[in-house]
């Protein structure tokens, strides 16, 4: 990521498809959304995918289109058309996780925006820093010591 270069979910996909871990590019997509570029958020979902990508990054391209969606939605953005295109829609579930009582919260947790493509990821996937009500506090143990027992 490039201080003057734009963290686009475009760029994101591309970096994914390059062999980055899928996480790293969208942690910076992230930053730029909830702290750097909060005021070019449609900047950042504007460019469509790139419409050739091996076939095992179809699940992170519906991904891609499927936060674009979630984010637009949440924070009030005018979403593009292109998240919207059926080619985003996955033929077979995918879940986050393996076990199935995991599966069973998914199913009930993930966003509509998620559920609609057939990702099931639940609802804590874009959890935002930025915005929690109340950071936690962490009050200090207290430890007897020997001479305090005296």
């Amino acid at each position: 990521m490039y201080l003057n270069q734009l963290q686009t979910m475009r760029r994101t996909f591309e970096e994914m498809c390059q062999g980055q871990n899928p996480w790293l590019p969208l942690g910076n997509f992230m930053n730029d959304w909830y702290a750097y570029q909060v005021d070019r958020r449609a900047d950042l979902v504007a460019d469509p995918l790139p419409e050739l990508y091996r076939a095992e990054m179809q699940r992170w391209a519906a991904f891609c289109a499927a936060a674009v969606e979630w984010f637009c939605h949440r924070y009030d953005v005018s979403c593009p058309d292109w998240p919207m295109a059926p080619t985003y829609v996955l033929a077979e579930p995918w879940f986050f996780h393996e076990r199935e009582k995991l599966r069973q919260q998914l199913l009930t947790t993930t966003p509509d925006a998620f559920r609609r493509r057939n990702i099931y990821c639940g609802d804590r996937v874009f959890r935002n820093k930025y915005e929690i009500p109340h950071p936690i506090q962490l009050v200090p143990a207290q430890r007897s010591t020997a001479r305090e027992a005296l």
